[in-house]
Order: C-alpha cells, then structure tokens, then sequence
C-alpha cells in the first residue's frame, strides 16, 4: 500500500478535505486491510507521479490536529487517477474523407460526478460506524 496515495485519497472524500488524527488512522487501518486490491490500486497511482512527497511538495498541510488537502494535493490526486487517453487518430491529409471504419469519440463520463458519489458514499459509511460504535 502506498501511505501518500492513500492519505491524499482519505482527505479528499472528507468535507473541506479536512480530517482530524483519529479518523486518518481508523480510515488508514480499514484501507490497509482491506486487501490485495488497494495495495495495487495505490501503488499504480504513485507510479503516475514520481518523487510523490505530500508534504515538501505541499500537497497537504498540517493544521489543528489533522491533516488538510491543499488544491494542489487535488489537482495531484486527479492527474493521477486519469484515465489515460485513448490513442488520438493519424493526422488526416487535407480535404480526405475520414475513415468509415472509424471508432466513434466518446466523451469521458463526468468525473466530477463519481467523486461526489464516492464521497457521499463514504460519509454515509463513516456516519453508520459512528453510530454503530456508540
């Protein structure tokens, strides 16, 4: 598991993405036995980005007992989870009719949208542990 993609990943499904400690540490013990998978899945994201150092590179920042993402950290994170592009066509000659074979361009889903619902989805889960602690 890789710690730094994991910390960025934890701050930004909270709100302002801002976590205190105590709930760092909880959500990082969940990922980190939650196995095989988000090991791989992390270490494929830091491979995206060399050298990742969240702190000298001030993607994160420390502030009353928690950890806060910067925007930077999010811009970060995004690069990283991008899906790679899909080969881009030969440059056409001028005034050549385009191929009938070719694929139709399809326009990425609305990333903006998934990261709500993940983050929704966590807020959810976090909130019914809460409760079932208590």
């Amino acid at each position: 598991m890789n710690f730094q993609v994991t910390v960025l990943k934890i701050l930004v499904s909270y709100p302002d993405g801002f976590a205190v400690m105590a709930d760092l540490k909880r959500d990082m013990a969940i990922l980190a036995t939650s196995g095989r998978d988000w090991a791989e899945r992390t270490k494929r994201l830091a491979a995206r980005v060399a050298n990742l150092d969240i702190f000298s590179q001030a993607l994160v920042e420390r502030l009353n007992g928690g950890w806060r993402i910067t925007e930077k950290g999010r811009a970060v994170l995004e690069l990283m989870e991008a899906r790679p592009s899909e080969a881009k066509p030969e440059r056409q000659e001028a005034g050549a009719e385009p191929s009938p074979t070719a694929p139709a361009v399809r326009l990425p889903a609305s990333t903006r949208l998934d990261q709500d619902q993940r983050r929704q989805r966590r807020r959810v889960a976090r909130e019914r542990a809460r409760a079932k602690a208590s």
